[in-house]
């Protein structure tokens, strides 16, 4: 395992942090795996040398903040290890029960503390912009946060390029807490990130810990155009389906998997390696259903390509709507 800082803070995770939407209730959605099921998952992830873990107290609405908690408590020290959640998507029926309202959140991280069995987490972040309440009280809300020793660092998520220099301006002028990390959506499917957000990232010194670098599955090589797929994660992430399944999509994914046939490794591997290479890329959020596939994403680690294998990946990239904002 490689280990880095996140942006320039002196924080170090490891260059792939284990996303844990995964793993909760399937009442939530079919393809998440209950805790009995996560459980090997987290132990294998720490036997590998990831120590970076991301969560959100939406996933399976807190199951799956409790089933990370409880595991890392087994099997790990508190000091070794780095715990991101996130904070914005409803929680509950009540108007206050989501968004990034200063009474949501200082409820919301309680409540994320409570489920994680811990006294802070690492990296707090908010899951999307709220365009409902002003950003000086989400950030002074932040701020207050991390003061009273609630988390050590605080993030955001897909959101426009302007709007995170903004709030990163904001925070600057009023001597608050600035963002360290930026969690968007970044794949060899989607690159329009490439654009404004990269860039800026790189020049404020943010770390990108990308989303969905394997586009939920579909770089893996294991989607198709009739029937979405054999898993049951292809056959029932609708979400996945409004994102990917164009042409061009597939056409990326077959460069992948013809690389891949050609360096005798995963496909995923291949992606996860191109994603790795990116400027400014601290670390992929990977999700894992199978055991062998935390080994292959570790394994990606020590994929190096070239410049030509990095165009034969690129140059077929048609540019996409915004997606993931949302």
């Amino acid at each position: 395992m490689h280990y880095v800082n996140l942006g320039r803070t002196g924080l170090k995770v490891s260059r792939i942090c284990l996303g844990t939407m995964t793993y909760g209730t399937p009442a939530w959605r079919e393809w998440v795996l209950p805790e009995a099921d996560s459980r090997p998952f987290i132990r294998r992830a720490l036997d590998l040398g990831i120590t970076f873990f991301d969560t959100a107290d939406m996933y399976s609405l807190g199951a799956s903040e409790e089933i990370l908690g409880r595991a890392l408590k087994e099997y790990a020290a508190r000091d070794q290890v780095v715990v991101a959640t996130k904070v914005f998507f409803p929680m509950g029926e009540g108007p206050n029960d989501r968004g990034l309202s200063r009474k949501h959140i200082l409820q919301a991280i309680d409540a994320s503390l409570q489920r994680l069995r811990v006294d802070y987490v690492d990296l707090y972040q908010i899951h999307r912009w709220d365009y409902e309440t002003p950003i000086e009280e989400t950030l002074e809300a932040l701020h207050d946060v991390v003061k009273a020793g609630k988390a050590r660092y605080i993030g955001a998520s897909s959101m426009f390029a302007w709007q995170f220099a903004r709030a990163q301006a904001i925070s600057d002028r009023h001597g608050w807490t600035r963002f360290v990390s930026m969690q968007n959506h970044y794949n060899l499917i989607y690159r329009e990130e490439e654009r404004e957000m990269l860039p800026f990232c790189r020049a404020d010194g943010v770390g990108v810990i990308a989303w969905s670098p394997l586009a939920r599955g579909f770089l893996a090589g294991n989607r198709s155009r009739q029937g979405w797929g054999e898993t049951t994660r292809a056959r029932t992430d609708d979400y996945a389906q409004k994102m990917y399944y164009a042409e061009a999509d597939f056409t990326v994914a077959a460069r992948v998997e013809e690389l891949a046939a050609r360096r005798g490794v995963k496909p995923a591997q291949i992606a996860l390696a191109w994603l790795l290479a990116q400027p400014g890329v601290t670390a992929p959020i990977v999700g894992a259903s199978r055991l062998e596939q935390l080994d292959q994403a570790v394994a990606a680690l020590d994929v190096a390509l070239d410049a030509d294998e990095r165009t034969f990946l690129e140059e077929v990239y048609v540019p996409h709507p915004v997606l993931g904002h949302q």
